[in-house]
């Protein structure tokens, strides 16, 4: 009997089997990650005065920052449910399910305009921060470090989203699409 079994012969292309591995691994930890997390927030930052002492706005801070601090909770929350769906969808796809195969296409637009919004929260945000001049003690320039921090991000964003796209792209072509039904 061979030991050795073609993928193609079984309709099971190795593009699906691999990237649901990948995604089961990877969303199988930031699910155990992200569970271990709202745990600690859930005990640790559980006080009022704490909340209160968040949710206090400083004319300083930008708005986008204040709400994000003053909703951490719903952020970590929102983090658990989205890596859980991600091992849902990933095991679906394992097992070739249409709609895991939808719901993934799904998160993977998600994640596109997560970078995106990424870059251009970020980019609000930097603008609305003092620089403070240069000094002698300090001759880097925080203008210098923020022009690489949004270029090093923004090549980070631009790689996920066209990873992100090109997956979408193979996972609605015809023959992947035609592992799935049935």
């Amino acid at each position: 009997m061979n030991a050795h079994i073609d993928t193609k012969t079984l309709g099971k292309s190795t593009f699906v089997t691999t990237l649901a591995w990948v995604f089961i691994v990877l969303s199988g930890l930031a699910t155990l990650m992200s569970i271990a997390q709202n745990i600690m927030i859930q005990t640790m930052f559980n006080d009022s005065d704490f909340s209160g002492a968040v949710a206090t706005q400083s004319p300083d801070v930008p708005a986008a920052a204040s709400f994000m601090a003053s909703h951490f909770k719903l952020f970590f929350a929102s983090f658990l449910l989205l890596s859980t769906a991600t091992l849902i969808s990933s095991i679906g796809l394992l097992k070739r399910r249409n709609w895991a195969r939808w719901v993934f296409i799904a998160l993977m637009g998600l994640g596109i305009a997560w970078n995106v919004g990424g870059l251009i929260l970020q980019a609000v945000m930097f603008s609305s921060l003092p620089i403070p001049p240069v000094t002698p003690q300090d001759p880097v320039p925080f203008q210098s470090m923020f022009i690489g921090i949004m270029v090093f991000s923004a090549v980070f964003a631009i790689g996920f989203s066209v990873l992100f796209g090109w997956i979408i792209k193979r996972l609605v072509s015809q023959p992947i699409a035609a592992e799935f039904e049935g």
